[in-house]
């Protein structure tokens, strides 16, 4: 997923006769980041990507193939929707709502698997809104500006997304969590088709 990612960010990058120098410009993201993007080496936030989509005037939601028409306020197990899976951070995310049009909310699923990035290699990021975790399974370490947190089975944290932050999974097990966003990065697209 994250190769097809950065595919489509080369291709309407070049379309645009951008070099990355410009595109870093343009977004505040480093050239060696937005090159290891493209090549499917990295992951992105959600906010450096609609800074991203912004810069190639596309709409976030151009980057995300979504294989079925969504619809119903129920959304089984097995319908869960894969929307990024990247092996290099061993980071696995689905989409838990089959209805996403009009909705503030953005619930996803996200699995940490072990072996990905360590407390030294992190780095903090904010974008706008709520953000809403429940660890389902496993220990997460929670990186606030005010330090880390270690979360177990049950422990929740809610807080405004602008407040600097990042996750990371320090143990030999999956580490699976419940995310809410608000607002939905989609919102506005699909209220609009």
């Amino acid at each position: 997923m994250a190769n097809n990612l950065g595919q489509k960010i080369k291709r309407l990058r070049q379309e645009h006769n951008l070099t990355l120098k410009e595109l870093s410009g343009k977004t505040d993201l480093s050239t060696g980041f937005l090159s290891q993007l493209e090549r499917g080496l990295t992951t992105v936030a959600v906010d450096a990507l609609e800074r991203i989509a912004k810069a190639l005037g596309v709409d976030i939601t151009y980057f995300f193939a979504f294989p079925w028409k969504l619809h119903g306020e129920i959304t089984r197990s097995y319908e869960k929707q894969l929307i990024q899976y990247d092996q290099g951070s061993h980071f696995i995310n689905y989409l838990l709502s089959g209805n996403l049009d009009g909705k503030q909310l953005f619930p996803r699923q996200v699995e940490l698997l072990p072996g990905g990035k360590k407390r030294n290699d992190v780095s903090l990021y904010s974008h706008k809104g709520e953000e809403f975790i429940y660890v389902v399974e496993g220990i997460l370490s929670l990186v606030l500006k005010s330090g880390v947190h270690e979360l177990f089975p049950g422990d929740c944290a809610h807080f405004s997304s602008e407040i600097p932050h990042n996750w990371i999974n320090n143990t030999s097990r999956k580490v699976v969590l419940l995310v809410v966003n608000t607002p939905n990065p989609f919102e506005e697209t699909l209220e609009k088709s």
